[in-house]
């Protein structure tokens, strides 16, 4: 054997036993180390440190308010519809020509104001006729009547006979009736004489001309002349849920039932008047019951078919909790809010809203007077948070947000 493999077969052995002896110090190591430290540290105690105290949150701000006892409007919100509330379609009631026409498109009309002449010739002359053909009838009666009288004197010398007499009264009331029928036939021409001069029925705001001077009109005619809308005072209809008739029925009971109408986005007030009625029956295909408010509309802000908004307030209710409307939040059991404590921290509540507006609740259960709830910042808060309250809370955090 050379010498070269036995010196590396020696190596490769003393590699071995040294492995083999860092292995066992390894193993006897983990076996005696942890009780060999456990004296020491027995014998010579380590010092030990203090637990760090763990730091309080900082305070959260928010705006607050107080949860108050007061009065409540209980008011329903629909949609509706503005209508005249009367509307005329202005027709010819004789057949002629147009003449004149005395009113301009969009002008507000009164009653009575003269609108159309139609030529009254034709039936001046009728009118005419009808009081002659009287006169010629009363001329007749006077003169039968003055028979009559010299017959009833003679009757009793036997000069005229009883026949003749007889022949005479029948005359006279023949002629009383000739002369009353002439009546009715002037009033009748007088009629249709005045039909020729058209005036304005209510009073209101005319609409599109729909014929020109110059133009034949018929009676029979049925698109007409003109259309006169009444603008003041004017109506709403609406509808609500077929579920609160009876809180409306309660309600109009009690006293005149104030009525909102509002732009259809509901942002600007346009006018206040008064429920005048509801209708007489539920729309089965829809479930709701339609109503009418009235309002004055002097400052013509209402326009016969506007969409618009409306509120109807139902009822006060009195001595409720109230709070702002921003104090309530959603959650997935339902609504909460944030009530703050004595500590300033806050508290998940639980609460019960029975009626709102835009501005307010009303909260039924879950609060009490007095209490104070976040109105602004509740997005940082959880529970037992600690909070600083300062005004316009919202803004600023929504302000440093951005």
């Amino acid at each position: 054997m050379s010498e070269r493999p036995r010196r590396t077969s020696l190596r490769l052995f003393t590699l071995a036993l040294l492995c083999a002896g860092a292995g066992y110090c390894y193993y006897d190591w983990n076996r005696v180390g942890p009780a060999v430290q456990a004296g020491i540290d027995r014998v010579h105690p380590k010092p030990e440190v203090a637990k760090a105290a763990p730091k309080e949150a900082p305070a959260v701000p928010v705006s607050a308010a107080e949860a108050k006892l007061g009065s409540f409007p209980e008011i329903l919100t629909s949609l509706g519809t503005v209508q005249p509330y009367n509307t005329v379609l202005v027709r010819s009631r004789v057949d002629g020509q147009v003449v004149t026409i005395n009113f301009d498109e969009g002008q507000i009309v009164h009653q009575g104001d003269l609108l159309v002449q139609i030529d009254p010739r034709p039936y001046q002359a009728a009118l005419d006729q009808a009081k002659a053909k009287r006169q010629q009838d009363q001329a007749n009666l006077d003169n039968t009547k003055r028979d009559l009288a010299r017959s009833q004197s003679l009757i009793g010398n036997n000069y005229v006979t009883r026949q003749t007499l007889d022949t005479q009264t029948s005359s006279v009331a023949q002629l009383t009736a000739q002369v009353a029928s002439d009546d009715a036939a002037i009033e009748n021409a007088t009629t249709q004489l005045s039909y020729a001069t058209i005036k304005a029925p209510i009073t209101g705001r005319v609409g599109f001309r729909l014929v020109d001077q110059g133009n034949i009109v018929n009676a029979s005619s049925a698109t007409g002349i003109v259309s006169i809308a009444q603008v003041e005072p004017i109506s709403v209809v609406f509808t609500e849920p077929e579920t609160t008739l009876a809180e409306i029925t309660e309600g109009r009971k009690a006293g005149p039932m104030p009525v909102q109408a509002l732009s259809s986005d509901g942002s600007r007030t346009l006018a206040d008047g008064m429920l005048e009625t509801f209708n007489n029956e539920i729309d089965t295909s829809s479930g709701t019951i339609r109503l009418k408010g009235t309002f004055a509309n002097t400052d013509h802000k209402l326009w016969p078919g506007l969409s618009v908004s409306t509120k109807l307030r139902v009822k006060t209710l009195q001595d409720v909790v109230l709070i702002p409307f921003s104090a309530v939040q959603h959650g997935p059991n339902g609504l909460y809010a944030f009530v703050i404590g004595g500590d300033d921290k806050v508290e998940v509540r639980p609460i019960k809203v029975s009626f709102s507006d835009d501005t307010q609740a009303v909260v039924s259960d879950g609060l009490k007077s007095g209490e104070r709830i976040v109105t602004a910042g509740q997005y940082r808060l959880q529970a037992h948070t600690p909070v600083r309250i300062v005004p316009d809370a919202g803004v600023k955090t929504a302000q440093r947000d951005s």
